[in-house]
């Protein structure tokens, strides 16, 4: 089981005619997917333009939604989550801070394009299925002993996070 922390809007994008609709669905597809896989799952919306002057925190489904408070943005308590709660966090984010942030709180970022493939694969995944990874290819050159081409450590490190996704 991973615990895994999600900048809300950088998933979805903001580009929508209805955002609460997109939240919505976007909380159900992740709901599915902690139903199928057992991650600890938490989403951050941006509440900084709208918000409450509190932070807001519930859980539907399972997942825990937090919509930043007013004058807060979803990095801002993103980065203060994986600072605070000392864990390996897996951190859905294309924001370069946020993954800098997140490799330096010992933490992993992953692309939010990479995760949609991961949230896309466990929707059609056979629950009956033996092999869970879906991408053998994805990790064949890692731990080959003396490959000139060795991935990097944090290559190494997202490599592993995709497949625990």
């Amino acid at each position: 089981m991973a615990s895994i922390i999600i900048d809300g809007y950088n998933l979805i994008g903001t580009a929508h005619g209805d955002l609460a609709k997109e939240r919505d669905e976007l909380i159900r597809a992740l709901s599915g997917y902690r139903k199928t896989k057992g991650h600890d799952i938490t989403v951050v919306f941006d509440g900084w333009k709208s918000g409450g002057r509190h932070e807001e925190t519930l859980t539907t489904g399972g997942i825990r939604v937090i919509y930043s408070r007013l004058g807060d943005t979803a990095d801002t308590v993103v980065k203060r989550t994986i600072s605070s709660d000392r864990r390996e966090w897996i951190v859905v984010s294309s924001d370069r801070d946020i993954a800098s942030h997140a490799w330096s709180a010992g933490s992993v970022p992953v692309p939010s394009d990479l995760f949609l493939r991961a949230l896309g694969r466990a929707a059609t995944e056979d629950p009956g299925c033996c092999d869970s990874s879906g991408d053998e290819d994805d990790t064949s050159s890692v731990g080959m002993k003396g490959s000139p081409r060795m991935l990097s450590k944090k290559e190494r490190a997202l490599r592993r996070a995709l497949n625990r996704l």
